[in-house]
């Protein structure tokens, strides 16, 4: 089994800020915030679009087509980022006036990533002038020739890492393209269209194209719930210009300002819109909009993201929730499959924990391999690779996640120097990948990767630390501090979420919905008792914990019933 130490975060650039309690302060410090300008998410603090390589290019493309009048196909990705992206530029270009604007997302299983030649033959039964790519093209080179061969223009937006080749569109606006001067590398895909939609507001005004037509200026706030959905759901590091775009689209939101699809998969996930958080984003509508990208079609998706009417929302946001509910129980199943695999190599006492865990099976769902690897990750805290057949004869698509230190895509890049063409192809980065293989190949593919993976890691500490933010007294244990920790900042990837470690006398414990741990616990040296709950505990353990533990956890809010209770939320209990 890994070690795990539990141990608190330490700056050495303390610096109390105005007008925050001391736990906050220290939080913040934690996460080099050492200013009180840095806690101000105003829109006027955003990084301003001209640092973008071809930005001024793709707005003068782009404003020229809705002059025009032009037929323009925005092609999107399969995930929470490309429904966003594909739904603001869809929104956006409406609003500025372009009547002949539609959206064409690949089938997953169908025609794979990004845009293929085949999608390029679908685009062109709809006769496109422009083909406007979002959160995909940078890997595009033969799409991008297929669609120009046929006369259309490419703009790919996109913010992936470019491969050696870098498609010949008409304009590529990326901010990880080789000498681009933008100073977040961290935008999502939706926020890159987002710059770009601004790009084209400002070649509009100034051709006069909103006085002369009548067209009511766009403010492009309005589409800053969107962008927040989709940079949260990515998991894209939370730098400080992308705390500003997810903090303000989440204040539209609590106000009663999202578009009518957000607000209704909020009421099907059961949260409170006056109330979000970031967490809200990343747990409760994320995954709705993913699962039709999974399992089905993200049609359904973009489709309740563009909707205005509150009704067919609620349909369209019902049916995601279905969707998400089949999702549900085919990871479980997978899960199951998989945790019998790793408990009988933990179980074998002779065999040493491998460098990479490699699960696969021909019953399992390829759309969902990604998240029973995560969650396996999460188990064993080693890299883990799950594949499936895919609907490709003869082929098996795989999806890794890695634990920090290892990068998992150098590893498949090493296997696939030393073995040319037993990968058919792979992608990614260092905590997460994506590869393709041939049925026949995998038994060899996994005996390679297993020895490339034994050799990169030979001096890797496998030791893991949880991180927290020190331990509460006892009279911060408040629904007042909780609610400051969700809404001061949004909490995700590179700003992660408070949490904090203490001793603790376990009062009482139960089981609830079969696998989570409901109690009640006094923390050592205190007279109050807080209800706490650690979700999947049984998963891991054979009993419920007590007498006295020390635990990590974060300050949640209860709502039942109009009633706010504090919670904490257990993460580790030692």
């Amino acid at each position: 089994m890994t070690d795990i130490q539990i141990q608190a975060r330490t700056t050495s650039q303390a610096s109390p800020l105005t007008g925050v309690s001391r736990v906050l302060s220290q939080v913040l410090n934690n996460r080099g915030v050492t200013s009180d300008a840095a806690l101000e998410h105003s829109l006027k603090r955003l990084l301003p679009p001209n640092g973008l390589t071809n930005i001024e290019q793709a707005g003068v493309l782009l404003a020229e087509a809705v002059m025009a009048g032009a037929n323009v196909v925005i092609v999107g990705d399969f995930d929470a980022d490309g429904a966003t992206s594909c739904a603001l530029a869809v929104r956006c270009l409406r609003a500025f006036g372009l009547q002949n604007v539609s959206y064409l997302v690949p089938n997953r299983f169908e025609f794979g990533y990004g845009l293929s030649p085949e999608i390029v033959g679908v685009a062109a039964m709809r006769q496109p002038d422009i083909i406007v790519t979002v959160d995909n093209g940078i890997s595009s080179v033969s799409g991008v020739h297929a669609a120009q061969a046929l006369g259309m223009s490419v703009l790919i937006t996109d913010h992936h890492l470019p491969g050696e080749e870098i498609p010949t569109a008409d304009v590529i606006v990326n901010p990880n393209l080789p000498g681009d001067r933008f100073a977040s590398k961290n935008l999502a895909g939706v926020g890159v269209i987002f710059y770009v939609m601004l790009a084209v507001r400002v070649q509009l005004r100034k051709q006069g194209w909103f006085q002369s037509e009548g067209v009511a200026e766009t403010n492009m706030s309005q589409f800053l719930d969107l962008v927040a959905l989709g940079t949260v759901a990515d998991v894209v590091p939370l730098d400080a210009n992308n705390r500003i775009l997810v903090q303000q689209g989440m204040q539209r939101i609590r106000q009663g300002q999202g578009c009518a699809g957000i607000q209704a998969l909020l009421t099907v996930g059961k949260r409170n819109a006056a109330r979000l958080s970031s967490s809200d984003l990343g747990f409760a509508v994320g995954p709705r909009l993913n699962a039709a990208g999974r399992l089905d079609d993200m049609s359904v998706g973009i489709e309740c993201l563009l909707t205005d009417d509150p009704d067919k929302a609620m349909a369209l946001a019902l049916q995601l929730d279905e969707l998400n509910k089949e999702r549900r129980n085919v990871e479980q199943s997978m899960q199951q499959d998989a945790l019998a695999v790793v408990e009988k190599i933990e179980l074998d006492d002779t065999a040493e924990t491998p460098p990479i865990f490699v699960l696969s099976d021909a019953t399992w769902h390829q759309g969902v391999v990604g998240l029973v690897a995560s969650r396996i990750k999460e188990r064993t805290k080693r890299p883990v690779l799950a594949l499936a057949p895919s609907d490709a004869d003869g082929e098996w698509k795989g999806s890794a996640r890695s634990v920090e230190g290892v990068h998992i895509r150098d590893l498949l890049a090493r296997v696939d120097a030393l073995h040319p063409n037993l990968i058919l192809k792979f992608g990614g980065h260092a905590m997460a990948a994506g590869l393709s293989v041939r049925e026949r190949d995998l038994a060899r593919f996994k005996r390679v990767l297993h020895d490339v993976a034994l050799e990169m890691t030979a001096n890797h500490d496998w030791s893991q630390i949880v991180w927290t933010d020190g331990a509460l007294q006892s009279d911060e244990f408040n629904l007042e501090l909780a609610d400051q920790l969700r809404t001061i900042s949004p909490w995700g990837q590179g700003f992660p979420e408070p949490v904090f470690e203490g001793e603790f006398k376990v009062v009482d414990s139960r089981v609830v919905g079969e696998t989570h741990a409901k109690l009640v616990l006094q923390p050592v040296g205190g007279e109050q008792q807080v209800d706490a709950i650690f979700f999947g505990y049984l998963d891991t353990h054979a009993e419920l914990p007590s007498g006295t533990i020390r635990a990590v956890y974060r300050l949640d809010i209860n709502e039942f019933r109009e009633r706010l209770s504090l919670q904490l939320m257990l993460q580790h209990i030692e």
